[in-house]
């Protein structure tokens, strides 16, 4: 009997015979020869249905996604029945566009590994329970992911990084500074105590009604103030960076959001408009609230690069920096941190656009890393749970604060 979390629901369960139906569909000849491991990945964390199949060469066999953004920017914001509901629509297809890409037979897989943690309860649930059943019909090793451990590892699949790098993970839904010294060996340096940086852009977003801007009207949030900001000043108003004080590698944006929200309301009164309609300083807000984070981030990461370097974490010279996540494709955060690692000796990496949202691509290659190190393959999933709440690592936060390392000022001329 498969046991979940109460915080799961209805638990969505392929009838075998659908599942088996599906697995007829392929025509291709089990028992190929296939000098390589193959994994098959599976992604359902969100609200992105992805799946991909990679090889341990790091080829991309064949990869397939299902976005759920359009219909969430109706909504406002994710709504996780929807999205589970979406995710059930899509998922059996996607698989499948996946491996017939990749031209490669269920049966020549040599595991299938799946998102399981963290993430929305009811979306984890539809692929584990989907994964779960092609384990089962294919008697295949099950390879359970941590959703932030494949954004960190990502990397590894686009340039040649060894052991240990420095990783900031920035999204949607997370915010954390990690060292990551093995495929599943990380210290947790910081994160954030309250919501995410993309989760506060989406809210800035909401509030300012983008979605009615004409330019902005099909853009997520994070996207339309990006392309905003570009228009605007960010010196026309003037926010201090959250917990400018506190000597740590933790972040807020909570506070940032609110204090905006303030502003918003104080120009909407004196341009006589009501909630809901455009401000003509739309722009110079979206700016000043993208250079702030950015500020927030970077300085936040500086003293991570400086605790590690202390305590010969890292080495002190040509250090890797990784940003991955849905916010670390935003191109001006990106121009922060290269000035960071400009002044600090280290070298910035960050993966395609594409591969820093959510995708199978990177759980499919964590299944490689884990594949090839020999960690977490079951053979049996007997009790195997999703985890909608799951810390990364080894958390030494506290060890960081009590450092108290002061950070220097930064020119950020962006």
């Amino acid at each position: 009997m498969l046991i979940l979390n109460k915080t799961a629901g209805v638990f969505f369960k392929p009838s075998k015979r659908k599942v088996y139906e599906f697995l007829r569909s392929f025509n291709f000849h089990p028992g190929t020869l296939f000098l390589h491991k193959i994994v098959l990945g599976i992604e359902t964390s969100c609200d992105d249905t992805a799946a991909a199949v990679v090889d341990e060469t790091g080829n991309v066999l064949g990869e397939a996604i299902h976005s759920q953004t359009e219909v969430h920017l109706k909504t406002g914001g994710i709504v996780p029945a929807v999205a589970q509901q979406l995710h059930r629509d899509n998922i059996q297809r996607i698989v499948q566009e996946a491996l017939s890409a990749s031209r490669i037979s269920p049966s020549d897989l040599s595991a299938i590994a799946t998102t399981i943690k963290p993430g929305l309860a009811l979306s984890l649930g539809v692929g584990l329970s989907f994964s779960l059943q092609l384990v089962g019909q294919l008697k295949k090793p099950f390879i359970p992911i941590h959703h932030m451990e494949a954004h960190a590892l990502t990397i590894r699949l686009t340039n040649k990084v060894e052991f240990p790098f420095l990783v900031l993970l920035i999204s949607g839904g997370h915010c954390l500074l990690a060292l990551v010294q093995g495929v599943s060996d990380f210290l947790l340096l910081g994160k954030s105590l309250d919501i995410a940086p993309g989760d506060m852009l989406d809210k800035v977003a909401r509030r300012l009604s983008l979605i009615k801007h004409p330019e902005c009207s099909t853009m997520s949030g994070g996207k339309a103030i990006e392309h905003l900001a570009k228009q605007g000043n960010r010196f026309h108003f003037d926010i201090k960076p959250p917990l400018h004080r506190a000597k740590n590698c933790d972040f807020s944006f909570t506070g940032l959001q609110q204090v905006t929200n303030k502003r918003i309301m104080k120009k909407e009164k004196e341009e006589g408009i009501e909630e809901g309609q455009v401000l003509s300083s739309a722009a110079d807000i979206a700016a000043t609230v993208q250079h702030t984070m950015a500020c927030h981030i970077v300085k936040r990461t500086h003293r991570a690069i400086l605790f590690c370097k202390q305590r010969d974490l890292l080495p002190q010279n040509n250090a890797v920096l990784v940003a991955s996540g849905g916010v670390a494709s935003n191109f001006y955060v990106r121009r922060a941190l290269e000035i960071l690692t400009n002044a600090t000796q280290c070298t910035l990496l960050c993966p395609p656009p594409r591969l820093c949202t959510d995708n199978g691509i990177m759980i499919a290659w964590n299944g490689i890393e884990r594949l090839r190190a020999g960690l977490g393959i079951l053979h049996d999933i007997e009790g195997i749970r999703y985890e909608p709440k799951c810390p990364l690592g080894v958390d030494i936060s506290k060890e960081v604060g009590e450092a108290a390392i002061k950070v220097p000022q930064l020119k950020m001329e962006i």
